[in-house]
């Protein structure tokens, strides 16, 4: 099963068109310019404004779990040895993936990105509960489908006698590789959080220092408290309300005794044949025309999975720019394009691309292809902001 955990929404169509003139301009150290103000360009207003969460807790070894990947929290005077050893890893495998000598020192709070799982938190690791942390809603169909299965023959457990397992909740981070080139700044612009946060998830000190190969942890934003819905039930005991009696003083209206005139018979039709479909006007168009074998599910699957032949051009959904070009944790290419309106869209699980960041793209462009045998299936997103969306009204 191919996971998705370091897809991506991010970016700004002005910030990479003057990339030509930053390289122009480069010394040593990468620039970063500020564009806000840039009529159509990006700013870096909404991401002063959007709130982010606070980092989940470590357990005691400082491992953070979630569902398709696992990270490790640096603890003061730590070097990958010393994480390798607490979590049972090889530190050179370790090194390898994290594009760091395994002997460097680390930062305290830095993030470290796990090759491979280990065991999960659990309170005998010092944590508050156990397995990775997932999102907070209910499949009720898995949930009530897996309780029938279970379900045994003999007389029923009384389940109010059974204490609770706590399970952790919480959103799934965007887990970024960070590129030549790429600074702390520009990363935060790409998904648009603070800098501060983005620094204060990662640990990144106060010269908000990245290196290449890099793993960093995207903020999630901080999640709205549920609205209040008003109760409009009656209360126990309160009679409904009395219906207005009929007036003394105004007559009844007079009754239509007109009979109601037959229906005409239906003209006899001549079939034509089905009109020509009317060009689409949607949002966007599909990657790849095949069957979708994952729909969409906000905090399970923020995008939808279209299966279709190995090899076939995967499509740019609408013009836009090359905001991003990056791997998964497995390695496989990840593109991300922005387009009008502030609107994202995802390409991930393709292989061969065929654009570079930067590039501008038209509608319907190819921009990768589809990987072979079972993989050959593009995970598509759409995102506004932080959020991801339903990719298909976009696309009908």
């Amino acid at each position: 099963m191919t996971h998705v955990n370091s897809r991506r929404s991010v970016r700004t169509s002005m910030f990479f068109a003057v990339s030509g003139l930053m390289v122009l301009s480069a010394c040593d150290e990468p620039l970063d310019f500020d564009l806000r103000g840039i009529g159509g360009g990006f700013t870096t207003k909404d991401a002063a404004v959007n709130a982010t969460a606070k980092r989940p807790s470590a357990d005691n070894r400082g491992v953070i779990s979630y569902p398709n990947y696992q990270v490790a929290i640096a603890k003061r005077g730590d070097t990958l040895n010393d994480v390798a050893a607490r979590l049972g890893l090889d530190a050179n495998e370790l090194a390898r993936f994290n594009g760091v000598a395994a002997d460097v020192p680390l930062r305290k709070d830095e993030i470290i990105a796990l090759p491979r799982r280990v065991s999960e938190p659990s309170p005998a690791t010092g944590a508050a509960t156990t397995g990775p942390i997932r999102p907070s809603s209910v499949d009720v169909t898995t949930l009530a489908g897996s309780a029938i299965d279970n379900a045994p023959d003999t007389t029923p457990v009384q389940t109010a006698t059974l204490p609770d397992t706590p399970k952790p909740s919480g959103v799934e981070p965007i887990r970024h590789k960070v590129e030549r080139g790429e600074t702390a700044y520009t990363i935060a612009r790409l998904y648009q959080v603070p800098v501060r946060s983005l620094a204060e998830w990662n640990g990144l000190g106060s010269n908000f220092a990245v290196r290449e190969g890099q793993f960093l942890l995207i903020p999630v934003a901080k999640q709205a408290p549920p609205a209040r819905v008003l109760d409009d039930t009656s209360v126990p005991g309160a009679g409904s309300a009395t219906p207005t009696p009929p007036s003394a003083t105004k007559p009844l209206p007079d009754e239509d005794t007109t009979p109601a005139a037959a229906k005409p018979e239906p003209a006899p039709t001549i079939d034509v044949g089905a009109p020509p479909k009317a060009a689409t006007n949607a949002r966007l168009v599909y990657p790849v025309k095949g069957s979708i074998i994952r729909e969409y599910a906000k905090g399970r699957n923020e995008g939808i999975n279209i299966k279709a032949a190995p090899g076939t051009s995967v499509k740019a959904a609408d013009a836009g720019t090359v905001a991003a070009i990056t791997k998964s944790g497995d390695g496989v290419p990840i593109v991300v394009v922005r387009h009008a309106d502030n609107l994202l869209t995802v390409y991930a699980n393709v292989t061969d691309v065929q654009v570079q960041k930067g590039d501008t793209v038209r509608r319907g462009q190819g921009i990768a292809k589809l990987r072979d045998g079972d993989q050959s299936f593009v995970h598509f997103e759409v995102r506004k902001g932080f959020d991801s969306v339903d990719p298909t009204p976009y696309l009908q």
